[in-house]
């Protein structure tokens, strides 16, 4: 009695979505049948079709790709003839133009113009705002003979910064904590002065409240609350220990 029976079960077929039997003579009559071999086929004609799906996609993200860094390259070379020819026209006349160490800004000692090289504008007090090279080159104040307006500029310039690094110095050695100085504008003729507290001004009034109208329903109603509130206050006197109990 050393033999017994054991079950084959079944096989998958992934092509069919079937079960078959799973022994040599079932498998191959099912892999012979015109059935199983029409499956087979849709399934190699899918992979293929999703093979040049995917082929064809890939191409046309390379090719898109390609045209960006290719548009990316023309905007690059367009910006860098830009700043090249931008440069070219800031190039400034040693003549003219003196460079001040104290602000880092190259001084005009004909018409008191002031230029940063980092950013390209131009700075005068009778503009009073930085401007543009082609702005700074339309002013009339540019092209007039201001020689003694340029040096009081500069000069204002020079001992404001002094006086704003004077100030930083006294408060670091009065233990103070170091924090943002407010330094003066350039702008002489700017206003700097600050709107009126509104406690100078005076306090507002409140409107005067009208005296409201109340009904007979209303007065009923906040008299019955005003005697419930009376007899909650009367029940509750002994719980609070204000009176002793009688013995």
């Amino acid at each position: 009695m050393t033999e017994y029976w054991v079950s084959q079960g079944n096989k998958w077929c992934d092509f069919c979505k079937i079960y078959i039997s799973n022994n040599p003579s079932s498998i191959r009559n099912h892999e012979l049948g015109q059935r199983h071999k029409d499956n087979v086929a849709k399934r190699l004609a899918a992979m293929r079709k999703e093979n040049i799906a995917k082929e064809k996609e890939q191409k046309e993200t390379a090719r898109a790709i390609e045209q960006i860094e290719a548009k990316a390259q023309r905007s690059y070379q367009k910006d860098k003839a830009k700043f090249e020819e931008t440069r070219e026209s800031h190039e400034l006349d040693d003549q003219e133009w003196e460079f001040d160490s104290s602000s880092g800004y190259y001084f005009h000692k004909t018409n008191g113009f002031y230029y940063d090289p980092k950013s390209g504008f131009y700075y005068s007090d009778a503009i009073g705002k930085w401007v543009t090279q082609e702005e700074a080159y339309a002013s009339p104040h540019f092209t007039s003979n201001a020689g003694n307006n340029g040096s009081t500029a500069k000069k204002s310039l020079s001992t404001s910064q002094s006086k704003s690094d004077e100030n930083k110095a006294n408060m670091f050695h009065n233990g103070s904590a170091p924090g943002p100085v407010v330094t003066t504008s350039l702008n002489p003729k700017k206003n700097t002065k600050a709107a009126p507290s509104s406690l100078a001004v005076g306090k507002r009034k409140r409107p005067v409240e009208k005296s409201k109208v109340i009904s007979d329903e209303e007065k009923a109603a906040l008299k019955a609350r005003e005697a419930a509130r009376k007899r909650v206050q009367e029940r509750e006197k002994p719980l609070l220990g204000l009176y002793s109990k009688p013995y």
